[in-house]
């Protein structure tokens, strides 16, 4: 847990003395539920409720300026003389004739801390959701789009493997965003959810800024600088312990050390740890305003982690074998944004290495990984208009990949020199009527080829609360590292995207709805006759462009904080259909990964005067297909429902400028078997469940925060 951890618990916490409150309505006097009211250069602020009206507390004193927004109306303030007590002040805005009155594109997005975009997810929505682990991946298995698939980390969406999502922070995509992987046991990802200011998942037709994945982004925007205060966290669960210090709110120096020892000493494993996962690991983070115009972010982060399993023969029945791993990670993010005098010209640069290297023992075999990508990225913004509604972006990326794969003395390379430009325009054709258009060109060195893709969105209003959005467009991949090792004669991978949205937002409840149609085109195929379902399997046939498939279907998603008093309840129903015939598949078949139906509830519970938050979630998966060794896909078993509920809960202990957090989370509370398919012995004769790695776990721990407490920033409202 880091400092952040404190925007959690600050809705809690209550030691202002002046008080402003009032209301904010158009010129016409209707209310405006969701504007913005904050004290210009401070944190301190808040956002009207449903019926125009505000209130929130502050420390500020004096000759003061508020500053009032709301997207599609004019930026206001006003000078206020604050006097201890209460100030009652009210606004009325002026409605902007070039604003889209809160209308902008988001089919396939679902996207948190972005005034002008829904607002879905923030940092306290990630660490407060039962069954999510304060993981950012897990969390996104409970918005529509996603299926969990238990047995492997990543993000598999709408009919996509984990290998068509990329992760990007701030621009900069991540070459190793989960702890390596070991099989059947799916890892974590590397980044805390309070790095980030929010997240942004978009389950297809994402924007040109952005490429190299056939079905998913999760995009990822660092913290800004919030405060100037100085800061000691301390943390101690059952998985390790770590401390971190912030020097006046600019750079954090972060220590870990981690073993999973305690926790497997009180949980049932399905499996044999013969050395339990343990992890030594340090990291930096610097943020600092260098102007009043111009921001520097670096991260970086190294982590030392080794860990062994003895694993159940699948073709020798009653002996086992050794899995071993030693994972050294090295990962570095740095990025720079400068704004014009005049705010009409934006500036962004990053640069970013990362360097992964795993050292493997698998029953005597040595099969060793190392991987790196150097990447730098440059992009311009042109803002239009006096509201700064009407954009034109111009940008460009350059990595550099060196991957090497070692068994035993065979090792095998490869390079790949991969660059991008992209330009991109949104703007508003009228009051109600929002487009975006782009164009993204890209080259791959290692199979020496070019393409375009094209990328349109709009978004028209239908009412005060509601609108519909339609996104279209191509996306291209560059095929699995496996297979270029084999044959760098292979095109792209494609898919084409098309996407309809419904949304509706009003008194902090949110409905959505949307369907989706995804071809896929030029999948790699292994040219075989005999289908082996190993997924560890290393390819050695002959290889083409010839798979093809299609992904249809719908999402339903509602978001309620307003029925019950301090309470955020999520409702979240995917159906999926799909086929595709793709890597080993001998016919056109529905992929192994995916599912159905997935549906999923979150109920959380605030209770602000004792300190107290609780929270619950159910998900539901129905069956995935199971195809074994030699199969014809026609008539596939399916594997059991999965059914998971979790609880989690914390409390809040303070003291002066201190303050304690303990908390606890039960993972499958009812202790169901779930089951994710099947390992098959080499000869397909034999096959053995691949079953979670623990039916039921208990995780407890405390975080403690010694320094001075910030005032409450803009990203703590929880409205509640």
């Amino acid at each position: 847990m880091k400092k952040l951890l404190l925007l959690f618990f600050l809705p809690f916490l209550g030691y202002s003395q002046t008080v402003i409150k009032g209301k904010v309505t158009d010129k016409k006097g209707e209310t405006l539920p969701g504007a913005n009211i904050q004290i210009e250069g401070t944190y301190d602020g808040a956002s009207a409720n449903d019926k125009g009206e505000f209130q929130f507390k502050t420390d500020e004193k004096g000759d003061k300026i508020i500053a009032v927004s709301m997207i599609g109306f004019k930026p206001f303030k006003q000078n206020i003389s604050l006097k201890s007590g209460e100030n009652i002040v009210d606004f009325a805005l002026e409605e902007s004739i070039n604003s889209l009155n809160a209308v902008t594109v988001t089919a396939g997005t679902f996207e948190a801390s972005d005034e002008k975009k829904m607002v879905m997810l923030k940092p306290l929505d990630i660490v407060t959701t039962a069954g999510g682990g304060a993981d950012i991946t897990a969390v996104m298995q409970f918005l529509p789009g996603s299926n969990r698939v238990g047995e492997q980390e990543g993000l598999f969406v709408r009919g996509g493997s984990a290998n068509e999502t990329k992760t990007v922070i701030d621009g900069m995509i991540v070459q190793n965003p989960f702890f390596s992987s070991t099989p059947d046991v799916p890892q974590r990802g590397r980044f805390s959810p309070f790095m980030f200011k929010g997240t942004a998942f978009s389950t297809g037709g994402y924007s040109a800024q952005y490429g190299q994945a056939l079905s998913s982004v999760l995009l990822l925007q660092t913290q800004d600088k919030i405060s100037e205060s100085s800061n000691v966290n301390i943390n101690a669960n059952l998985a390790g312990l770590s401390t971190s210090y912030t020097h006046k709110g600019w750079i954090t120096g972060t220590l870990y050390y981690s073993n999973l020892s305690p926790f497997l000493a009180l949980t049932k494993t399905t499996i044999g740890f013969e050395k339990a996962p343990e992890a030594l690991g340090t990291s930096i983070t610097i943020n600092e305003n260098l102007t009043k115009n111009s921001v520097l972010k670096v991260y970086a982060t190294y982590s030392d982690n080794r860990s062994a399993i003895r694993f159940k023969s699948f073709d020798k029945i009653g002996e086992t074998y050794l899995f071993s791993l030693t994972n050294k990670n090295f990962f570095s993010n740095a990025s720079y944004k400068n704004t014009s005098e005049d705010g009409n010209w934006i500036l962004l640069s990053g640069l970013s290495y990362s360097y992964n290297k795993d050292l493997l023992n698998v029953a005597s075999n040595n099969n060793d990984r190392l991987d790196e990508r150097t990447q730098a990225r440059l992009v311009l913004n042109r803002l239009f208009d006096s509201e700064k509604s009407n954009t034109m972006t111009f940008g460009a990326e350059y990595h550099v990949i060196n991957l090497n794969n070692f068994f035993n003395q065979y090792e095998l390379k490869l390079k790949d020199n991969y660059s991008a430009i992209f330009a991109e325009t949104e703007f508003y054709a009228s009051s109600k009527l929002a487009i975006r258009a782009g164009l993204r060109g890209e080259y791959t060195s290692v199979i020496d080829r070019f393409n375009i893709a094209p990328r349109i969105s709009l978004a028209q209003k239908t009412g005060q609360y509601s609108q519909v959005s339609l996104a279209a467009g191509r996306f291209y991949q560059t095929p699995e590292k496996n297979y270029l090792y084999l044959n760098q004669n292979l095109d792209y991978e494609l898919a084409d995207h098309l996407i309809l949205n419904y949304q509706r937002i009003k008194n902090d409840r949110t409905f959505r709805v949307e369907a989706f149609a995804k071809k896929y085109s030029q999948l790699v195929s292994e040219k075989t006759t005999v289908f082996d379902p190993n997924p560890y399997r290393f390819p050695t046939g002959k290889l083409d462009n010839s798979g093809k498939g299609y992904a249809n279907g719908f999402d339903v998603f509602f978001r309620d904080k307003k029925t019950l008093k301090n309470a955020d309840i999520w409702v979240t129903y995917s159906y999926l259909d799909t086929e595709r015939q793709f890597r080993n598949y001998t016919s056109q078949a529905m992929p192994s990964f995916a599912t159905n139906h997935n549906f999923s509830v979150v109920y959380k519970q605030f209770f602000p005067k004792i300190g107290l938050s609780a929270g619950a979630t159910y998900t539901y998966t129905s069956g995935r297909p199971v195809y074994d060794y030699g199969s014809d896909f026609k008539n596939p078993e399916m594997t059991t429902s999965f059914q998971n509920l979790s609880l989690v809960s914390s409390y809040l202990k303070q003291v002066k400028n201190h303050f304690m957090v303990f908390y606890v989370s039960v993972d499958n509370v009812l202790g169901r078997e779930n089951s994710f398919g099947y390992r098959y012995s080499q000869d397909g004769k034999q096959r053995f469940a691949v079953t979670p790695v623990a039916y039921r776990t208990l995780f407890f721990g405390v975080s403690w925060s010694i320094g001075k407490l910030d005032r409450v920033p803009k990203e703590a409202n929880l409205d509640m």
